[in-house]
Formats: structure tokens, sequence, C-alpha cells
């Protein structure tokens, strides 16, 4: 059995309407484990709790009740400097609009979260690694380009390379096409998918399209806060 990277046991999650004592359950009993090198696609419809499920398996959430677990340690009681050095080293993020910095080249956004690791990572390495995850996505030409410069479709490609810089243990995708066309959504599909089995990277994207959902080697369907089908 391949090894455990998140696991979820029992975990539920709600939040307080503004002005209103009442609390609103967005996610209900939840237990999920992403194994290694797994691709999953979580889906279903608007407001049923798949961008919350994603946040609390990217540590960006605390569950109100319930254990999540990172390569078997409960984080349940890290402190925020900790999970920021969690999430670091660990998790890279992909989210539908890419966040690029404007004022950066292509390869100075990439760069852009080796700065958060405590311990400094050889400059040359990981430019050379930089390097060749752009060359991979077929943008060598475009390095010193500012996001200005770049089509949407080769916006998000920076997005991918920049969240695999730090060679992360686990990808969220939170609609990473939901901006693109059908053809540069099917592309970058094409891409998460090859990049994350050439580095074993376990891939988790919510996504509102059932046939790049089908692309996954998983399907976990929420409705109303619950896991309805895996």
């Amino acid at each position: 059995m391949m090894n455990a990277i998140v696991e979820l046991d029992q975990v539920s999650k709600g939040y307080r309407e503004p002005g209103r004592d009442a609390v609103v359950s967005v996610l209900k009993d939840i237990s999920l484990t992403v194994a290694e090198g797994e691709s999953m696609a979580i889906i279903g419809p608007s407001g049923c709790g798949k961008s919350t499920l994603l946040n609390i398996l990217g540590t960006l959430d605390e569950a109100d009740t319930g254990e999540v677990k990172f390569e078997g340690v409960s984080v349940k009681g890290m402190s925020a400097a900790d999970l920021s050095v969690l999430r670091s080293r660990k998790i890279g993020f992909i989210f539908q609009l890419h966040h690029l910095m404007p004022q950066c080249t292509l390869l100075e956004n990439v760069l852009l979260p080796t700065l958060a690791l405590l311990e400094k990572p050889d400059a040359d390495v990981v430019r050379k690694r930089a390097e060749d995850l752009i060359a991979q996505v077929g943008l060598k030409d475009r390095s010193t380009w500012m996001p200005s410069q770049l089509s949407g479709g080769e916006r998000q490609r920076v997005a991918v390379v920049r969240a695999l810089i730090n060679q992360p243990r686990l990808i969220l995708a939170d609609e990473p096409t939901g901006a693109l066309d059908e053809r540069n959504a099917a592309a970058l599909t094409d891409l998460l998918l090859d990049l994350q089995k050439s580095t074993g990277t376990s891939l988790v994207m919510v996504t509102h399209h059932p046939a790049q959902a089908q692309r996954m080697g998983r399907v976990l369907r929420i409705h109303e806060g619950r896991i309805a089908n895996d």
C-alpha cells in the first residue's frame, strides 16, 4: 500500500454567518486519505464544500472537529509558524487566478516560493531546477518576460511551475482551468498530469469540468458537505 500524504478522520467545518449566531455547516464527518503519487479530482455543485476541503488538506484552514494528519503527523496544535514551514516545504498551491507578481519576470515569479524556505537552497541548483521546469512547460524563451506579456494559459503554466519549485509532496489546485477556454484548459490538465507523474507528487484538483475530472486516477464527489461518491 502506498504511503498516505494527508489523512482526514471525521473532519467537520462550519462558519458563523456575519451578524448572526448561527453556524453554517460546510463539511460533515469527512474521512479521506490522499496517497503518495495519486491524482484526485474533487467535484460537486457550487457551495458544497470543495474549496473548504482543499483548504483543510492544505492546512490553510482548521477543522472544527476531527483530525488532520500530514505524513502521519497530526497538524492539530501546530503553531502558525510550523504550519507555514510545512506549507512552504511540502505543499504547492495553484488557484483559478494565477496571482503572479506583475513587477517580477517569469523566472523571478517561479523562484519566489524558495524565499520562504528557512533552509535556503543552493541558488544555482534551484535556478537550474526552475529553468528546467520552465522549459518543460514550453516557456523557455519567455523567462525574462513580465506577466503582462503572457497569455492567460501561459500565466497558468507559470503558476504550475511555481507550485512545483520547492519539490512538494502534494499539489492542491483549486479550479486552475476555470478562467481558460476549453483548449487551454485541456492543455493545462495534460501538463499537470504529466508533471505529477514525472515528479511522483500527489495531486488534488477541484474542478467543475467532468471530462477533466475523469482524467484523474480518482474522483471524489461532494454533496451537501459529505462524500457522496469516491
